[in-house]
Order: structure tokens, then sequence, then C-alpha cells
């Protein structure tokens, strides 16, 4: 694990980005029910499975009717080929907020509410993407970028790293280091907003984060993840080590928690339920002596 110390005595070590820049994947979150019965023809399994499936359906159609009525993108072809690409999306449970049958013994319908990530078609969003039209565009979904002041470091140098979004979100940037070892960035001790604005360019650190990153063992493989979201993200539990919080879980685990978003429900219920647009961007990592 490397050492974060103040900039007035060492300074701290850190590897290095080689990549200028990391495209983020895009995806939504939303809550949705499922619903399904026995009848003559389904085990209670199958009927569970049934509405689970129904669930995961009605999270896309949030996800795509929520493209189709917020984004206003000016390029129509790019705002429909959004629209496919959430149509044709993959969806992943995050949590299984509740699941009952009518009746525990006699009951033969079962309902399912699920928190879940709607992931669109990488087909459509590649082309989307390579336009670079999403970046710039605020009416656009939620796309991030993260990259450095150098595309290679040797041991001793100091590294720069940055973060931009199309529209206001919440983000939490991640240091996974040689080691396996996952610190939090940011927000830090010194700098705990994590709210930041659309169009602007943050630098990670400033000099209100009391540390710099400089290049030391140990070396290798490494990455900076960036997780962003118009909704809240969801907690981690950390370790205060002084300019940094060191995450106490494997980076899928933190993955998972942090698209653990703070959704609620509108309190009208002919109204749909809040979509929360989300966007990972991963820059790989490496070091050298």
């Amino acid at each position: 694990m490397k050492a974060f110390v103040f900039k007035t005595t060492i300074l701290a070590a850190l590897t290095t980005l080689l990549v200028t820049a990391a495209q983020a994947d895009q995806s939504s979150i939303t809550q949705a029910d499922g619903y399904s019965c026995m009848g003559v023809d389904h085990s209670r399994k199958q009927t569970e499975t049934l509405a689970l499936q129904d669930a995961k359906r009605n999270a896309v159609e949030f996800s795509k009717t929520y493209i189709e009525s917020e984004t206003e993108m000016e390029n129509f072809q790019l705002k429909k080929d959004l629209v496919t690409a959430f149509s044709k999306a993959n969806v992943k449970v995050i949590e299984v907020l509740n699941e009952i049958w009518d009746d525990p013994t006699s009951g033969d319908c079962y309902n399912i509410k699920i928190q879940a990530e709607v992931i669109p078609a990488k087909e459509e969003m590649q082309r989307i993407v390579e336009s670079g039209a999403m970046l710039t565009d605020p009416r656009a979904p939620l796309s991030i970028k993260v990259w450095t002041n150098k595309d290679d470091f040797k041991a001793g140098e100091v590294m720069k790293v940055y973060l931009q979004g199309n529209k206001p979100f919440y983000g939490r940037l991640i240091y996974v280091d040689a080691a396996g070892t996952n610190l939090q960035i940011l927000p830090n001790p010194y700098r705990r907003e994590n709210y930041f604005q659309g169009g602007v360019i943050y630098e990670v650190p400033t000099g209100s984060d009391k540390f710099d990153l400089t290049i030391g063992q140990p070396f290798g493989s490494e990455q900076v993840v960036l997780y962003a979201s118009t909704s809240p993200l969801g907690q981690l539990t950390t370790k205060d080590l002084g300019p940094v919080l060191q995450v106490e879980a494997p980076i899928k685990e933190i993955a998972a928690k942090t698209r653990g978003l703070a959704i609620t429900n509108v309190t009208d219920p002919s109204q749909r339920k809040l979509v929360s647009e989300f966007a990972e961007a991963v820059a790989k990592v490496k070091t050298m002596q």
C-alpha cells in the first residue's frame, strides 16, 4: 500500500495513468416491479423467474421512456441511436428490494421489486461515443471522462488527474494501486464536496487536498476509476488515512455499492419511477522505475 502524507513533509506516492483520457460507459439505474402467477403450467420457481423477467422488462421500458422524454439532442440520428441502444439493453439486478407471494402458504401470484442497472447495447452506444457529441451536450445522458497531465511517468514525477462531465453529477474517484489497495482520492477528508458542475474540468489534487501524487513503489498495472451519477452515490465503508480514504472492499464490491443510489419514487403513482443516469470511466495505470 502506498503512503499518503502532507505536502509539508514527504510527498505522497502513487502511480500514473498511461492514457490521455478514458470515455465512460453509460447506463441508467431505476426501480421496477415484476408480477407473475402460477396458473396450471408454472411451478413456484418458474413463477418467480417470470416475475423477475417482467421487472427487468419494466426497468428497460422506464429507461427508454426517460431517454425519449429527457434527451433533447439536436442530432436526431444520435437520439434515435440512444433510444435503440436502451431498448436493446441488458439488465443487472443491483438489489432485490422486496419479494412476496400473495399468501405464503396458498398464494399463487408472486411480486418482486428490484433496483436495476439498465446497460444500453454496446454497438449502438459505440457509435454515439465515437461521435463525441454526448460529452459536450448537457441535454444528452450523463457522459464523463478522466485523464492525466502526461501519458507515462517515472519514479519521483508528479501526477495530476482531471475529470469532466457534460452535466452536473455526483462523483467518486477511486485509485487501485498495484498491490490491490483501493484508495478514494475524491472526495477526501480535506475536499468533501462530491457534486460537480457540467462542462468544468476538475483537477486532483489541488491545494485544498493537502497532498501530492508522486510516483513511487509498488510499480505495476493500476487504474483510476471515476463513478458518476445524477443521484447521490451509494455509501462505502472507508478508513481515514489522513489526506485520502482507503476503501475496505474489493473493486467489484465498490462498483456494486456505488450503484446503490439513493433513488426515491415519485409521490404520484401515475408518474413513472425516477431514473438516474450513471456513468463509469476507467483510466488504465502503470508505473515505472
